[in-house]
C-alpha cells in the first residue's frame, strides 16, 4: 500500500535515468569549459603567438568560461535540474557557437590559420555540446 507521503513521487531510479543524460551533458561542459577557460588564463602568453588571440582577449574569455564553467556545475549538481537554467545554458551554448564563426568569418581577432581553426573547432563542440543538452532536457 501507498502511502500518501510519496504517491506524487517517482522513484529515485527511474528519475536518475531520465536525467542522466542530461547531467552528463551538464558535466562533460564543465570539464571541457573549465580547462578551456583555466588554459586561457595559465597559457595566455604562450597562446598569445601560437593562436593570434591577444592575451587582451583570452584574459577576459578565461575568467568567464571558468566562472560559467562553476555556474554549470552548480546547475549539474542540483537534485532537481532547473529546465530554465538549462534553457538558458543551452542558449548560452548555441550564441558562442554562433559568436565563434562569426568572430573567425570577420576575422574580428586576427587571428592565425591555427587560431581561427581553433576558435571555429571550439564552437563546433560547444554546438554539439548545446545540442546533447537540448536532447538529454527533452527527455527529463
Amino acid at each position: 500500500m501507498m502511502s500518501s507521503q510519496n504517491a506524487g513521487t517517482v522513484p529515485a531510479t527511474a528519475a536518475a535515468r531520465s536525467d542522466s543524460l542530461l547531467r552528463f551533458a551538464l558535466v562533460a561542459d564543465v570539464v571541457l569549459t573549465g580547462a578551456n577557460g583555466i588554459g586561457y588564463l595559465v597559457l595566455a602568453t604562450v597562446l598569445d603567438s601560437f593562436l593570434g588571440v591577444p592575451v587582451s582577449v583570452q584574459y577576459p574569455v578565461g575568467v568567464f568560461l571558468t566562472v560559467y564553467a562553476l555556474w554549470v556545475l552548480v546547475v549539474s549538481r542540483q537534485e532537481n535540474i532547473s529546465r530554465g537554467s538549462v534553457g538558458f545554458i543551452i542558449t548560452l551554448n548555441v550564441a558562442w557557437a554562433v559568436a565563434g564563426v562569426a568572430t573567425v568569418v570577420v576575422d574580428a581577432l586576427t587571428a592565425t590559420g591555427i587560431g581561427n581553426g581553433w576558435i571555429v573547432f571550439q564552437g563546433l563542440v560547444v554546438a554539439a555540446m548545446g545540442g546533447l543538452q537540448y536532447v538529454g532536457l527533452r527527455r527529463m
